[in-house]
């Protein structure tokens, strides 16, 4: 199986690519934000092809229960607010009739090793400006459930693998709670270090 990695960043996968590098495991640095992410795999994907793509990255989770450092699989995510406003109410691009905003993982007919299947499954939202004020975020937790995660890119993965047709899944280290803007609170180190971790065992699980 040929599979390829994708991150937004190279800090979030550095501890792992002279790994991947000796595994000869392709991977590929798009840039922060769903356009970076769109336009970077759509062309990798135009000219390679993949029995599997594995998205990781780090995420803020609206779970005030979970573990700064918990791993999670991303099993649908959605492009937040993507339509219109109609005076105070929001409408989907669903409902507007001109196209979709929530994308799934796409699972290989090859059974993945339990290093991903044993995760937590959530919910992720994908956003251009992560959230950090009381108010954005009250309006987000009447909506959504505590389960639910967000970064910048999963929902446009999802969409450019379910366009290619080719298997593709998500999964992301808290490095934060969504909670007004503080810094001091993240631990993007452990975030960083639980997720590489992850991704050379999964490596590892998938050979074996």
């Amino acid at each position: 199986m040929k599979i390829l990695i994708v991150a937004a960043t190279e800090f979030e996968i550095a501890e792992s690519i002279p790994f991947l590098q000796e595994y000869q495991v392709d991977y590929l640095i798009t840039g922060v934000g769903m356009t970076a992410t769109a336009f970077a795999l759509g062309q990798r994907l135009a000219s390679e092809s993949y029995d599997l793509l594995v998205n990781v990255g780090i995420a803020g989770t609206f779970d005030p229960s979970r573990s700064l450092g918990d791993l999670v699989r991303v099993t649908k995510d959605q492009i937040y607010q993507f339509g219109a406003e109609d005076k105070g109410n929001f409408v989907s691009i669903e409902t507007l009739g001109f196209g979709h905003s929530s994308f799934h993982a796409v699972l290989p007919e090859m059974q993945l090793p339990p290093v991903y299947t044993q995760l937590d499954a959530v919910e992720g939202i994908s956003v251009n400006k992560v959230h950090g004020s009381e108010q954005s975020i009250s309006e987000l937790n009447h909506t959504l459930s505590t389960q639910t995660i967000e970064s910048m890119e999963g929902a446009a993965f999802f969409y450019c693998a379910t366009q290619a047709n080719v298997p593709a899944i998500q999964v992301r280290s808290i490095s934060n709670h969504v909670e007004p803007r503080n810094t001091k609170n993240w631990n993007i180190p452990d975030a960083l270090s639980k997720l590489n971790r992850w991704l050379r065992e999964f490596i590892l699980q998938h050979r074996s």
